[in-house]
């Protein structure tokens, strides 16, 4: 289990070039990756977010990527002389026109717009191989803190699926006993009506019977034990399980509704209550998870 929230950062220095990338990861339903890049590596941003893909399946990811290249083959200088000689002939036209002089260097052409140009030199794939060794050590370092806070949150929710099942489990004792108690009371509630000692028992039974379908939660406990293993299973397990954890808690509060509005005594409404309150807390967890 992984959380979705982490920070990464790695540095590589290959060949007289330099390369910094840090990587953040926040909480987010879908996979967002937005990667900042100087113009030189604007060709491979593509490339990098394929391969945080296959590493990061879900949240919201920064790159941010720095890059210096100080090789001696990183530039070729070209030397424009066609735009050169034109400056100088008009230059020059200047000058006798004006009567100045024609103290024309070559360090003043130069400095003059268009004279000299750089140019990358063809290296891209040199320098992929070289972003993207330093990207997955990147991506390392932002894994390794993601599964150690996935850990935390991961024994976390186990405490509190404990809290869920002994919830479950108190409801259920209190369920017991109900039907019973409901005969008992319309027996008594009959006979102070009627002012008799005789009531029909074939009436009480068609109530009690009516009256135990309406307040039977015995399905829904039953689900919402096996839900609870089901999540223990999910949490335990490896690769991604946010979505299904979510999805999970989603069917565990349609159990609990189901049972809040069957619920046949206070005691059940009181742990109905905190069964919700619990399986909120667990669903604003699960969020942080991928």
């Amino acid at each position: 289990m992984k959380s979705m929230t982490g920070f990464g950062r790695a540095s590589l220095e290959s060949n007289g070039k330099n390369y910094i990338i840090e990587i953040k990861t926040v909480n987010n339903k879908y996979s967002d990756i937005t990667v900042k890049s100087p113009k030189r590596l604007s060709f491979m941003e593509d490339r990098i977010r394929k391969q945080i893909a296959n590493r990061i399946t879900r949240g919201k990811v920064e790159v941010s990527v720095s890059f210096f290249d100080f090789s001696n083959k990183s530039k070729n200088v070209v030397l424009n002389k066609e735009i050169a000689k034109e400056y100088i002939k008009q230059l020059k036209e200047i000058a006798d026109e004006n009567n100045l002089s024609e103290n024309i260097s070559v360090v003043e052409i130069a400095k003059l717009p268009d004279i000299l140009n750089s140019i990358d030199s063809d290296n891209d794939e040199e320098i992929t191989s070289e972003a993207l060794q330093c990207l997955n050590m990147a991506l390392d370092s932002l894994i390794e803190m993601r599964k150690t806070e996935g850990e935390n949150i991961k024994q976390d929710l186990l405490v509190r699926i404990e809290r869920v099942q002994n919830l479950v489990d108190k409801i259920a004792e209190n369920s017991k006993g109900i039907v019973e108690e409901y005969v008992s009371k319309l027996e008594k509630r009959v006979k102070e009506i009627l002012k008799t000692d005789v009531v029909d028992e074939n009436r009480i039974a068609q109530e009690a019977v009516i009256y135990a379908d309406k307040t039977s939660i015995e399905e829904e406990l039953t689900r919402l034990n096996s839900h609870i293993v089901q999540f223990k299973e999910l949490v335990n397990s490896d690769g991604p399980v946010g979505k299904k954890l979510d999805f999970m808690i989603q069917e565990m509060n349609r159990e609990t509704n189901t049972i809040g509005s069957k619920a046949g005594s206070g005691e059940i409404t009181k742990a109905v209550i905190d069964l919700k309150v619990e399986l909120e807390d667990i669903r604003e967890q699960i969020q942080n998870i991928e």
